[in-house]
């Protein structure tokens, strides 16, 4: 048992708030979907490789994410590298769990672009949005959208 488990809602010692890892939330493989902020403002998550991206997993990470956005918007980038599919309802979750101020998403084969794309498109959405195929690069131009908080 935890000294959290003993303690009450007011004692509890809140989670580190820049780095927040989702670990009861499991792929096939065993790997958590990892959500945090990285470089002065970027909200970082990562998909599982070799998983199937469902709306269950989809609400937890974006509940996680609002809780670290904390009400800003902030640039997002969504690593998918190995991710076997997303859902339809997983894109409308994703799409409608925070307003970032800029969205990319990073990969490294054609079937992730092909994922990519298929995350990327909305009708009339004016976010800025792109694909990268390195994760360097992704957080290099989110960092012009930091500031728009």
């Amino acid at each position: 048992m935890s000294l959290d488990a003993l303690a009450g809602p007011e004692e509890r010692v809140p989670p580190e708030p820049a780095v927040l890892e989702l670990p009861e939330l499991t792929a096939p493989a065993g790997a958590p979907i990892g959500v945090r902020v990285i470089d002065g403002g970027i909200l970082e998550i990562v998909l599982p490789a070799n998983a199937e991206i469902g709306g269950a997993e989809a609400r937890v990470a974006g509940s996680a994410a609002r809780r670290l956005a904390n009400g800003r918007r902030m640039p997002v980038m969504l690593v998918i590298t190995g991710v076997v599919g997303v859902s339809v309802e997983a894109r409308h979750i994703y799409a409608s769990s925070i307003a970032p101020s800029a969205f990319a998403v990073v990969g490294v084969s054609p079937v992730d672009r092909v994922i990519a794309h298929y995350l990327l498109r909305s009708p009339g959405e004016t976010i800025r949005a792109e694909f990268f195929t390195s994760e360097a690069e992704a957080v290099q131009w989110l960092g012009q959208f930091t500031s728009e908080a």
